[in-house]
């Protein structure tokens, strides 16, 4: 537009004073300038584009492919074409990368008339998490760069990486009450195989139930009594607050946590018993719902902006996965640890309290902490106070630390066990039963 009024200025100025050679060169200019935007525009209407992913979902480890193909309907070729299919910055700042990028995924191209190209890339998954891929961007103009055209070709698309798992070996926890078999302070079921007494018979008793050596003891008829028992499990309570990790040692530190929830989550899981997951972290998929994403951006910032996310997040409400057995259930558990991202709302101790009446008592609390507050430490012993089993895993690094929270817990008389590095996640829970 500046261009267009600076021309028009000068053409009536030189109309005005008369000045042939100048007025030429404005109608040159104006007619060049009114090509160069009709070319742009065409360029830009007449370009077509989609993008192919051969999974959607995968583990640490695994690639992914990605072909975009970009097609002219036009009857006129493309001088230049930017193509950018864009990647959220966090997926690519670290090192290693969360996805490692290996091919083109900026490319600049000539398009002749009805011509079709193909880009293609691949993605390396070294961390887990939900990534948004794309959209794609294009950008054109003429050829003296007084006109430039940009818009948003795809949609994005959505890649989910399931977390680690680590295999546990020995795996059984132990804090006060042990996962398996246990005595519980209410009736639930009925062990047969355990016999805590005897008492008189009453009407309606088995004859299974009689306990023949005391009638014969006594000339009496005695029944049997039973232990109550029940199939415990583990229900994986995880701090995932923002202020609760060191930003000096992210993002190991927060993926830690999630392998350590996952393999805990699959070795509950395959002793057949119930696994739930209780935690204040942020849904990704839930933040895409809420912001969404712009598809009418008019400039590469603008659009680069958009394939990221928010910095903050109040979420105030937990993602909850309910203790249960079942086939689907490790599976939840995942893509709930796949999609969890650091949120500044709740912590912990408000976190306990909001889902603790959603918190079954025939299950162990494991709670992964990596800052343990007094707060934090008083809400945990609450919990134990109120009839549950609470034992705890420490994500920190030093002995020193690990002292220092372990002693807050310890007042509550929670047990709790350091998570160092990646490599004790197979022994931690060994060490349960040891102590």
């Amino acid at each position: 537009m500046k261009w267009f009024l600076g021309a028009s200025l000068f053409l009536a100025l030189a109309l005005v004073f008369n000045l042939g050679l100048l007025a030429y060169a404005m109608y040159a200019l104006l007619g060049v300038m009114l090509v160069s935007r009709f070319l742009a525009r065409s360029w830009s209407e007449h370009l077509t584009a989609s993008r192919e992913c051969n999974r959607l979902s995968a583990n640490v480890g695994d690639s992914v492919a990605v072909v975009i193909t970009i097609e002219n309907h036009g009857a006129l070729p493309v001088a230049w074409l930017l193509v950018e299919d864009l990647l959220p910055r966090a997926a690519l700042v670290y090192d290693p990368p969360n996805l490692r990028v290996y091919g083109r995924r900026l490319q600049l191209a000539m398009f002749k008339r009805r011509g079709r190209k193909t880009l293609s890339y691949q993605m390396e998954c070294n961390r887990r998490g939900y990534y948004q891929i794309g959209p794609l961007v294009l950008e054109t103009g003429d050829l003296f760069g007084l006109h430039r055209r940009f818009r948003v070709a795809t949609e994005p698309s959505f890649l989910l990486v399931y977390p680690k798992v680590e295999p546990l070996a020995g795996f059984d926890i132990a804090s006060r009450r042990p996962i398996g078999e246990v005595r519980m302070s209410y009736r639930l079921f009925e062990d047969p195989t355990r016999v805590a007494g005897v008492r008189r018979y009453e009407t309606g008793d088995p004859l299974n139930r009689v306990h023949w050596r005391a009638t014969a003891r006594t000339g009496v008829l005695h029944s049997k009594i039973y232990e109550p028992s029940t199939v415990a499990g583990a229900t994986v309570l995880l701090d995932f607050h923002r202020d609760s990790f060191a930003e000096r040692h992210e993002p190991y530190r927060s993926e830690l946590a999630i392998t350590a929830a996952a393999s805990l989550s699959n070795a509950v899981f395959q002793m057949g018993q119930q696994v739930g997951l209780v935690t204040n972290a942020r849904d990704a998929a839930d933040r895409i719902r809420q912001e969404g994403w712009d598809g009418d951006i008019r400039s590469r910032s603008a659009a680069q902006s958009a394939a990221g996310m928010l910095t903050t997040s109040d979420r105030l409400r937990p993602l909850v996965v309910e203790t249960r057995r079942g086939a689907e259930q490790l599976m939840r558990i995942l893509e709930t640890l796949a999609r969890a991202e650091l949120t500044d709302g709740l912590d912990l101790a408000h976190l306990i309290l909001e889902t603790a009446s959603r918190l079954p008592r025939d299950a162990t609390v494991v709670a992964i902490l990596t800052t343990v507050t007094p707060s934090a430490a008083i809400a945990l012993g609450n919990l134990r106070r109120r009839g549950f089993a609470v034992t705890a895993i420490l994500n920190v690094f030093e002995d020193r630390d690990f002292a220092e929270a372990a002693g807050l817990l310890l007042s509550e008389r929670i047990d709790s066990h350091h998570l160092k590095d990646e490599a004790a996640i197979g022994s931690v829970c060994r060490s349960y039963v040891l102590h």
